[in-house]
């Protein structure tokens, strides 16, 4: 019998059901016969390269992954974007042309990014093959259970990621702003002093507004055919829903737009790459330090005799995202103003609000057209008082109030 028809019987046999028993045979025609091993794993490029035609990201591949199955699957998918990605290049140096007949366009620096995250995880170091998962068997049937994951992703909106596509992200590196954004909030979310959390958290979002009111005034006055862009970023249980709430106040505040895709765990923000960026940061911290609150809060709690674990944490994030949503709206509009009434001393500068008002535009266009049927939701749950009193204060000590700017 031919590699081919053993692989495809193994594939008919355990992809197409969802029991148990059809994943061991499955499993089993592949580990008894060795030489079918490449094409399983070529059969695994093409189920990866049909997720990126279905709109799907590396990064939100692995993310999947690693929500529905574990490890070794992580590093088996993470393999097969790498491999996929490779495949394609030498495709590309053979003939000029991708497989698939056209030429293939360099990835976008946010695809890019995915793409070296991925190959970080491909080269970990994996398990102890003389572990469960060491032997053929066990091998096949990580591999059948990833690609009946793999041939069942739902189509989703597209994003960027060839490199010239009209909105792409910035090529050029990492400027000295990000470098400085990144480093202050690392100490913010590394420091337990509040105070001082709370000062590095208001220069973070200090240099986030000053950041993107610059790319706008700088696309206005160089006529850049600048376009509003589009990422996903992981919202994960549990309390994904005050999560989704606390990177909707983000997005927000950054002139960005979101929307929460519950069942597949992600928000998709809609925005200019530099706000893109700031949003990126400012949640991941953010939600780092409410996290550190939240469990020195409900120790405290705890120690008072309570016990209502759930509702007091769902409370908590809940008015976190509600309360720091309007603190970092503040600091935003309070740099506006700050840039307008200091603007304008050499060279001539277009009117700020205007161009601030056509990027809002410009973007919820972009958001209108990818997301047209969007419905509201509501936070459940929440029903614990001091949990939302407590959630509100430690929101009020990572405030991001404007303040003077500090010398550079």
């Amino acid at each position: 019998m031919s590699t081919t028809s053993t692989v495809d019987r193994a594939f008919e046999a355990a992809l197409y059901a969802d029991t148990d028993a059809a994943l061991d045979t499955g499993a089993s025609l592949l580990a008894a016969d060795p030489t079918t091993d490449a094409e399983v794993a070529r059969r695994g490029r093409e189920f990866v390269a049909g997720a990126w035609r279905r709109g799907w990201q590396p990064a939100d591949v692995v993310r999947l992954v690693r929500r529905e199955l574990d490890d070794a699957h992580v590093r088996l998918v993470a393999r097969l974007v790498v491999d996929e990605h490779e495949e394609g290049r030498e495709g590309d140096l053979g003939s000029g042309r991708a497989p698939g007949g056209g030429r293939r366009q360099p990835p976008s620096p946010r695809w890019a990014a995915q793409l070296d995250e991925a190959r970080a995880l491909a080269e970990g170091r994996p398990a102890a093959e003389s572990g469960p998962r060491g032997d053929r068997f066990s091998r096949a049937t990580t591999a059948l259970e990833l690609y009946r994951l793999l041939l069942r992703l739902p189509t989703l909106e597209p994003l960027d990621r060839l490199k010239d596509t009209g909105a792409h992200p910035s090529s050029h590196p990492e400027s000295r702003t990000l470098t400085r954004i990144r480093a202050l909030l690392a100490k913010a979310e590394a420091t337990d002093f509040p105070e001082e959390a709370e000062a590095l958290s208001a220069k973070a979002q200090e240099l986030m507004a000053r950041h993107s009111i610059d790319e706008a005034l700088l696309a206005a006055r160089t006529h850049a055919k600048d376009a509003p862009g589009a990422c996903r970023i992981g919202v994960d249980a549990p309390y994904e829903t005050a999560k989704a709430v606390l990177l909707d106040a983000v997005a927000r505040a950054n002139r960005c737009e979101a929307v929460w895709n519950e069942a597949l765990g992600f928000s998709t923000v809609v925005g200019f790459e530099a706000d893109l960026e700031s949003v990126e940061l400012l949640y991941t911290s953010l939600l780092v330090q409410a996290t550190t609150a939240m469990t020195k809060a409900e120790a405290a709690q705890r120690k008072g005799g309570r016990k209502r674990t759930k509702t007091f944490r769902q409370s908590f994030l809940a008015a976190y995202a509600h309360r720091i949503g309007d603190r970092l709206a503040a600091a935003a509009e309070a740099e506006v103003e700050r840039t307008e009434r200091t603007e304008g001393g050499g060279t001539p500068e277009p009117d700020l609000l205007p161009v601030l008002a056509a990027r809002g535009v410009a973007v919820r266009d972009r958001f209108a057209r990818m997301f047209p049927d969007t419905v509201t939701t509501r936070v459940r749950g929440v029903s614990d008082a001091a949990g939302w009193q407590q959630g509100a204060e430690a929101a009020d000590r990572a405030q991001v109030r404007a303040r003077p700017r500090l010398p550079s």
